[in-house]
């Protein structure tokens, strides 16, 4: 059951040129398929997909990306770039969990946090996804992790770091996993946050027929929620897409298979490759 997942970002209406914009600044990237309103590219190696348009979701830290670098030049040079137009949320500097750290939010509203690491401690995955549980999801990290191991048959947690002491004692500091081979990080709010998960960052499970589909959609909305055109959301918040991993090519093979698509909640292989 082993297949992709990878963060999907929203924009507005100019998803090609922020992606451009992204694969100048990280090496190893490159837009790989576009299709109408979404394109698929790599960043570092890393899949992540670009959508234009729909809701206008807000990006907020709830879901940022780590950038394991491995030298301080490393993270200057990225900073430098990822900053302008943006803004930075925590400073570069000394920090308790690693010698030279910084948060940011591009021109784009999407985060950054840039680490100096190894990449051998996340799976040589230079960007890693990471969740952070607050607002009404505050203290439901944990839970969530429990519940990720058991919807991925190919899971494996590798590590969990609780707060010791202060308002959130007990919950989770920091925690790593893998799922389906992308390596995720997660974590609570060490502070009240007046934000929650938002769609602007959503995680792409890509099934190889239509019975993953079917498992992973109603795993997720027995406690959460459906939504249009393979999304739907988790009981922690979090927005998923439901997606056949040959999609890019129905697409593109039918041209009234995004209709039917628009059409959907869960997607159904066989009615968009038949749609006429």
């Amino acid at each position: 059951m082993t297949h992709s997942i990878y963060p999907a970002l929203r924009f507005k209406k100019n998803a090609k040129t922020a992606l451009q914009w992204y694969c100048s600044i990280f090496p190893n990237s490159q837009i790989i398929q576009e299709h109408d309103t979404a394109l698929k590219v790599q960043f570092a190696g890393v899949p992540f997909m670009g959508i234009n348009g729909g809701p206008p979701f807000t990006p907020n830290p709830s879901i940022s990306f780590m950038v394991i670098c491995e030298s301080r030049t490393e993270i200057d040079e990225y900073w430098k770039q990822l900053i302008d137009g943006g803004f930075g949320r925590m400073e570069l500097g000394l920090y308790p969990w690693s010698d030279y750290y910084g948060w940011l939010q591009d021109q784009h509203g999407f985060n950054w946090q840039l680490y100096l690491g190894q990449l051998s401690d996340v799976n040589q995955q230079k960007i890693v996804p990471t969740l952070m549980y607050c607002g009404s999801y505050q203290g439901q990290c944990l839970a969530a992790l429990n519940f990720y191991q058991t919807l991925f048959k190919n899971f494996q947690s590798q590590g969990v770091l609780k707060y010791s002491e202060g308002e959130y004692v007990g919950q989770v500091k920091h925690a790593q996993f893998t799922a389906n081979d992308l390596t995720l990080m997660a974590m609570d709010s060490g502070i009240q946050q007046n934000f929650e998960f938002s769609e602007a960052v959503s995680l792409v499970i890509e099934c190889k027929d239509q019975a993953e589909i079917d498992y992973y959609w109603n795993a997720i909305t027995l406690h959460g929620t459906e939504d249009q055109c393979s999304w739907c959301k988790d009981q922690f918040g979090v927005s998923w897409q439901i997606v056949p991993q040959n999609l890019w090519e129905i697409l593109t093979n039918n041209p009234h298979a995004l209709t039917a698509l628009f059409k959907m909640k869960k997607l159904i292989i066989q009615d968009l490759l038949q749609t006429k």
